[in-house]
């Protein structure tokens, strides 16, 4: 029965079970639940049946129907063998896992069709069958599948050289004392410390029931992937499952159940192994001091995916300074292909000070440091004091750090306290600073620092640069991380703040060794982790290299360009821009969002340029924007939205990936041009609101009658799309503004345009458009009816009728209409307190009606909800599937009304749904 206990790791244990599923909580709505519905115990039940997701093949159980789920006997995708395959070659054999898919993207593998056409997402019907390992998908028809000569054999898909395949990975038995054996006590011993299929492998004493048995080759490069899921605001979570589908899951570890060190023991003999660390610096830092603990040879090159706060290591060697929302698979990609560079590290050796007596000591004070390594920066003063309280309140308060925008923001305010307090104004005259044998103290003192850095990246403090343009200074070398040197950087408060505008410290040396001496207690961080150190004597030298997997630049041709067709010397391309709106409701239909954003203007630029000089260009179009450039170079229309480029606008890739995602500013000097874009390049910015030219009467309805001349919108003739005569169809969305869902604008375009007058419009389930209720005119009997009983349900609901709700749904009266504000009956509902009232609502409307917005506020029903700090009716309403990422027009979403409303335990738990729900739409690619 070890099968029915939801488990979200992977059992190493000897009670593993073949086959057996990862379950993760998922979302209450969605998918169908993949017993089906004749097996289903929870279909008569509410909707807020708790469910289960398994990461490996990405069905959905109803947490009641997972004992149903083994009387089908459907199990997981197999992550290992076992030792009863004698045939070698079969035990070699990786075979499909085929699962029935009730959505499915792409196209069949078999006829090249797509699965389902759009707005289909709540069909009961199996559309597709697919392989949870290499992911191919089939028609569920026999004409496509079932007749089809389809290899038993998988390939494990397009990261085969990156997976582990579960026939490495042998499970063993415990060894047995048989009374043969037992006479041969000695040597049955000798055995078993060496290790064997039958017994296993016994290593510092223990007994392990796994054994990895790699076939070597040349193409194969393993990837071990190692997640820390409380970096960056536990963002680690969802990273977990991602990677758990797209390799074995047995190659993925979650470094909170054990750290990394039984991970790298048990793959320590696969040839050309590779680690990913997914979590900040100090995360790869302690997968590197494990790796010098084991004596690995050669010993395995470590990707980064930056899950941190800070993230320099990670910027350093281009994975960026934070992920976001890049497909996995192209990580896995980069990680294969990205070349292995050394890191030098560097070894901190701390005594206790002779000539300083021991005074009182400060309960924070402490003998040594954190670490004994730094692999970036270790550094003493002002930086270190704001670091040190930031860590005592994290470990005083864990729950209020649970973002890495949150995290910047303390640094921000602690630092600027700090400023004003002058905590470490005094810190040349307790130091003394030589490098290679020479004495800096005078210097120091001298320039009165109040922060000493030794640096061994060319980057810190999320992203700074203080060693500066070397070409500023003759007298050092450039800055390497692989050179045996390190650079010391001294600080003033002035210089300090100047580092994030471009600014830097003074460069003081670049050597191999350094003697510090303290006099005073003093706060020091080693990369990032700090401490309040008593005077000592510290010497720092170089200990080692690791090898690291720094991320390339590629050159990929154009899609529309014959590889015989060289890049082109110059490239003319149209520049879209998109709000974070139309982003976060459309980046996974790439049609839908490439109709959704404004032109911006054109630019011409060199045929190989990458995203860095495209910047510039882009950056001038504003400056430019009602004549031609005297150059040439930029070129500018009449059609161009007014509104200028936020501080903050990224690029976007809507080519190499199967949607729309964001590209680092950190990473813009990887990408050529031509990667991310063919004709039309575009961006996204944050802050860009679309909004009406023409204004009307507040007390008129968004959408205008048929009959009527269409009102000119700010929306010009998208470029994406076939003909200018797209204008009309923007002509008839509702106004779109950063506080509204671009889904459902889009939406409307293909819905019946509304009649001006309307007191009430009702929104149809059966196919999620807007229908006319037809006018309040009391020469219509029906229309005077409908509106009565429009009337009487609102009463109903906010006086907390409930009975006399059901009984006029009962009669035909639908729930899903709204008045002439935009008010919706959940709204009326949030607004009367009622738990009742809204459930029923909940449980009849459809999911897209419960973020229909206020016209005056933009509010939905969740932000009323958030801001009447409303607990129980906020949770029915998210789990429901009410959108966490709308914004009003305050700009707010739920979890900033919630905050205001000085409700922190709720606005967190909005926050921590928020992520997860921005992220989830991942797994839409292959929900059941």
């Amino acid at each position: 029965m070890d099968f029915l206990q939801p488990s979200s790791t992977v059992d190493w244990t000897e009670n593993a079970q073949y086959g057996e599923h990862i379950w993760f909580e998922a979302s209450v709505s969605g998918d169908f639940c993949y017993v089906g519905e004749q097996y289903c115990v929870a279909k008569s039940l509410q909707k807020s049946v708790a469910r289960m997701k398994c990461a490996g093949c990405k069905i959905s159980v109803h947490v009641t129907c997972m004992e149903q789920l083994e009387k089908i006997n459907f199990r997981c995708k197999p992550s290992f063998r076992e030792p009863a395959c004698r045939a070698s070659r079969e035990g070699n054999v990786v075979r499909h896992h085929w699962v029935h898919r009730r959505r499915q993207t792409g196209k069949c593998r078999q006829c090249g069709k797509g699965f389902q056409q759009k707005f289909t997402f709540h069909s009961k019907d199996i559309v597709a069958i697919s392989c949870s390992w290499c992911k191919q998908a089939y028609h569920n028809k026999v004409t496509c599948f079932m007749l089809q000569q389809i290899e038993e054999c998988c390939s494990l898909g397009a990261h085969a050289a990156v997976i582990v395949p579960p026939t490495w990975i042998i499970r063993v038995r415990r060894p047995q004392m048989s009374l043969k054996s037992s006479k041969k006590k000695k040597r049955t011993s000798l055995k078993c410390n060496k290790g064997s299929k039958k017994g296993g492998e016994i290593q510092d004493g223990r007994w392990k029931p796994f054994l990895v048995k790699p076939l070597p080759s040349q193409l194969m490069k393993p990837l071990l992937v190692f997640v820390n899921p409380k970096s960056g605001g536990n963002q680690g979570a969802k990273v977990i499952q991602s990677f758990m589908w797209y390799l074995n899951p047995r190659q993925v570890f979650d470094l909170t159940k054990g750290g990394p060190k039984e991970g790298l023991e048990l793959y320590s003999k696969v040839p050309n192994l590779r680690i990913l660390a997914c979590g900040g610096d100090g995360t790869v830092g302690w997968i590197l001091s494990v790796l010098d603990e084991l004596k690995l040879r050669p010993q395995p090159p470590v990707a980064i995916l930056p899950l941190g706060t800070g993230n320099d290591l990670a910027r350093t060697l281009n994975w960026g300074g934070g992920y976001t929302d890049e497909p996995i698979t192209k990580i896995l990609s980069h990680v294969e292909d990205g070349n292995v560079v050394q890191l030098d590290r560097w070894n901190l050796h701390v005594e206790a000070n002779p000539e300083v007596r021991p005074d009182e000591r400060d309960e924070q004070q402490t003998d040594k440091l954190p670490i004994d390594v730094f692999n970036n920066y270790f550094s003493l003063g002002f930086d270190a004091h704001v670091t040190l309280g930031f860590h005592e309140s994290r470990e005083a308060n864990p729950e209020k750090f649970n973002s890495r925008f949150r995290n910047k923001m303390f640094y921000a305010g602690t630092a600027f306290s700090d400023f004003l307090s002058g905590s470490s104004k005094d810190l040349a005259k307790h130091i003394k600073v030589v490098c290679d044998g020479t004495d800096l103290t005078a210097k120091v003192q001298e320039m009165k620092l109040q922060c000493l850095l030794f640096l061994n990246i060319p980057r810190y403090c999320a992203g700074t640069t203080p060693w500066g343009n070397p070409s500023e200074h003759q007298d050092f070398e450039p800055q390497r991380h692989d050179d045996g040197c390190i650079e010391v950087i001294g600080f003033t408060m002035t210089s300090l703040a100047t580092l994030q505008v471009g600014g830097h410290g003074e460069r003081l040396h670049q050597c191999k060794e350094v003697t510090l001496t303290t006099t005073k207690s003093i706060p020091m961080q080693v990369d990032g982790e700090p401490c309040k150190l008593s005077p000592s004597i510290i010497r720092i030298s170089l200990r080692s290299q690791a090898n690291m997997v720094q991320k390339v630049k590629r050159r990929i041709n154009m899609p529309h360009l014959n590889d015989q067709q060289p890049v082109p010397e110059k490239l003319q391309i149209t520049v879209n821009r998109i709000s974070m709106a139309a982003y976060e409701a459309l980046h996974y239909d790439k049609d839908q969002l490439k109709e959704a954003s404004v032109p911006l203007g054109l630019i011409v630029v060199p045929g190989d340029s990458d995203l860095e000089m495209c910047r510039l260009h882009i950056e001038r179009l504003q400056d430019h924007q009602d004549h031609q450039d005297q150059d040439g170079d930029t070129v500018t229309e009449d059609s161009l939205s007014s509104q200028k480029l936020s501080l903050n606008w990224c690029f976007l890739d809507c080519t190499t990936a199967d949607r729309f995602y964001r590209i680092d500013r950190a990473q813009e000097h990887l990408n050529y041009v031509t990667e991310i874009s063919q004709d039309h390049l575009y961006i996204l910015d944050p802050e860009l609101v679309l909004k009406e030219t023409v204004g009307t009467s507040p007390s008129m309805p968004d959408l205008v009658d048929s009959e009527d001349p269409p009102r000119q919108f700010s929306y010009p003739c998208s470029p994406s799309s076939p003909t200018c005569s797209s204008t009309a169809r923007y002509c008839q969305r509702r106004r779109t503004s950063s506080d509204s869902s671009v889904l459902e604008a889009l939406k409307l375009t293909k819905s019946p345009l509304h009649r001006r007058g309307a007191k009430f419009i009702s929104v149809d389930r059966s196919d999620s458009t807007v229908a006319d209720l037809r006018p309040a005119d009391r020469t219509s009997t029906a229309a005077s009816l409908m509106t009565e009983k429009g009337e009487e349900l609102i009463h109903c609901v906010q006086n907390q009728n409930l009975d006399r709700l059901k009984e006029l749904h009962l009669q035909g009266v639908e729930l899903q209409l709204q008045d002439a504000g935009g008010c919706t009956l959940l709204h009326h509902a949030v607004q009367s307190g009622s738990k009742d009232v809204v459930k029923y609502l909940i449980d009849h409307v459809s999911t897209s009606h419960l973020d229909v917005a206020e016209k005056d506020s933009g509010e939905t029903a969740l932000h009323k909800a958030a801001a009447l700090c409303q607990r129980s009716i906020c949770h029915f309403l998210v789990e429901a599937g009410a959108s966490l990422m709308k914004t009003d027009l305050q700009g707010d979403t739920p979890k900033h009304r919630a905050a205001k409303a000085n409700d922190q335990e709720l606005a967190d738990y909005l926050g921590s749904r928020q992520h997860y729900q921005m992220i989830q739409r991942e797994d839409e690619e292959t929900a059941v």
